[in-house]
Parts: C-alpha cells; structure tokens; sequence
C-alpha cells in the first residue's frame, strides 16, 4: 500500500468543519512534532482515514465516515489549532 498525505482527508474534514483542516496545525501527542494536518502521511483509505505523524509515525488522527455520522479521534494530537475564517 502507498501512503497518501493528509491532504486526501480534505473533503471527509470539510464535513464537520467550515475552515480547511489540512491547514491548521497539530502537536503529535507522542513526539511533540508540529506541523500543518496536510503533513500528516495517511494509511487506510478503504476503512477510513489514519492519519500518522511524518516524524514519530505515531497515530494522530483517525476519521472514519458511516452512512449517519463521521467519527473523529484526535487522541494522538495535544492540540489541533484551526484558522478562523478570513485569517
């Protein structure tokens, strides 16, 4: 399997967000590696979305889509700064 960048999550993210995600920044809860959600290197395309720090490979973020609903994991991010619109 070839990993994608998190960048493939754009259109689940914009689902539950109004703002670009791939763009706001994430700290990597195992390594403390910062960067944009679009760096993230993604595995798991047909299940759902495992997005994992490009540094540690640790998980940061999963997002899974069911017919009803989208779940979101972020267990792996200390925090997730997101751009308010027009900034």
């Amino acid at each position: 399997m070839n990993p994608l960048d998190g960048n493939a999550m754009a259109g689940d993210l914009r689902e539950l967000f109004t703002v670009d995600v791939t763009a706001a920044h994430y700290t990597c809860a195992g390594c403390g590696h910062a960067d944009a959600v679009g760096a993230l290197i993604l595995w798991g395309q047909e299940m759902g979305h495992v997005g994992r720090c490009p540094t540690c490979e640790d998980v940061v973020l999963r997002v899974v889509t069911a017919p009803d609903r989208v779940f979101l994991d972020l267990r792996g991010s200390v925090r997730l700064e997101l751009p308010r619109t027009g900034s």
